[in-house]
């Protein structure tokens, strides 16, 4: 055994590592420069090209169009959500058929632009008139807000059914197997071990989702829906002002920041038991 006759003196603390002003900071520092001056102009021009004539006349039409993109968009994901799950089963199948017709669906949806995806629902399947009437569905595919619903319904779906199988998957096999160890059936094991922490795993690609699908919804104001990017283009086509659209950025970027920061509130509140 050893004892300690003499004590090692207290040292200062190491000097501070100066970071030299090298061309990336410099570069860094010129474009964060122009995005502010870019921002104080764009609020310049909002202030200064205020209208309180216009603001009275198409506030109403932007909310308006605001519920629509929200109910549109809403109902698209819970409805891709409901439609993804037997995807994602089907794609984790052993089945090569039920597999393979989960694969098409999903390359196909996953592949092709949504604006294509919405003409083809919107104006081919309107060609197809005295078969739909036959057959009872001709209301639906005649309105051009459930052509959208339908479109976005069927894109959302296929990505939902690829997060949710890669979560599902991302779940290691000895959960399975100690689950199975324990006398825990299938049906128990997947709804109180597996799906949680697969949903965990999911969380933040499911977030991003529904951001890329509350962005991309502007695209049914082609087809003559009046969602938020419909009225911004009624406003303009009536008053020929570009601050139509830029208000209708303004909206779109406090839906996506809202979202954000709801879905971080999620995150934090789900996985704190991860956190030490």
């Amino acid at each position: 055994m050893t004892a300690v006759t003499e004590l090692i003196p207290p040292q200062p603390a190491p000097a501070a590592v100066k970071r030299k002003l090298g061309a990336a900071r410099i570069a860094g520092m010129a474009v964060l420069a122009v995005w502010v001056l870019l921002a104080i102009a764009l609020a310049g021009m909002v202030i200064g090209g205020w209208d309180q004539a216009k603001f009275l006349r198409y506030g109403p039409r932007y909310l308006h169009g605001l519920w629509v993109t929200i109910s549109l968009v809403g109902l698209a994901v819970i409805l891709g959500a409901i439609l993804s799950l037997p995807i994602a089963f089907a794609r984790m199948s052993k089945n090569r058929f039920l597999n393979g017709i989960a694969y098409a669906y999903v390359y196909v949806f996953r592949s092709t632009p949504l604006l294509a995806q919405l003409f083809l629902i919107y104006y081919g399947l309107g060609s197809f008139r005295p078969q739909l009437e036959a057959v009872g569905l001709w209301w639906f595919f005649r309105e051009a807000w459930y052509c959208g619903l339908f479109s976005f319904v069927l894109n959302t779906a296929a990505y939902q059914a690829e997060i949710l199988r890669g979560a599902i998957e991302s779940v290691p096999r000895g959960q399975h197997e100690g689950a199975a160890a324990l006398g825990i059936s299938k049906y128990i094991t997947f709804r109180k071990i597996i799906l949680p922490q697969a949903l965990i795993v999911a969380l933040r690609p499911y977030g991003n989702e529904i951001v890329l699908m509350m962005k991309g919804s502007a695209v049914v104001a082609i087809v003559t829906v009046y969602d938020l990017m419909g009225e911004t283009r009624y406003a303009f086509s009536r008053t020929f002002d570009y601050q139509a659209y830029l208000w209708a950025a303004i909206f779109y970027l406090a839906i996506v920041e809202a979202l954000r920061h709801v879905w971080a509130f999620l995150e934090a509140r789900l996985t704190r038991h991860l956190k030490r």
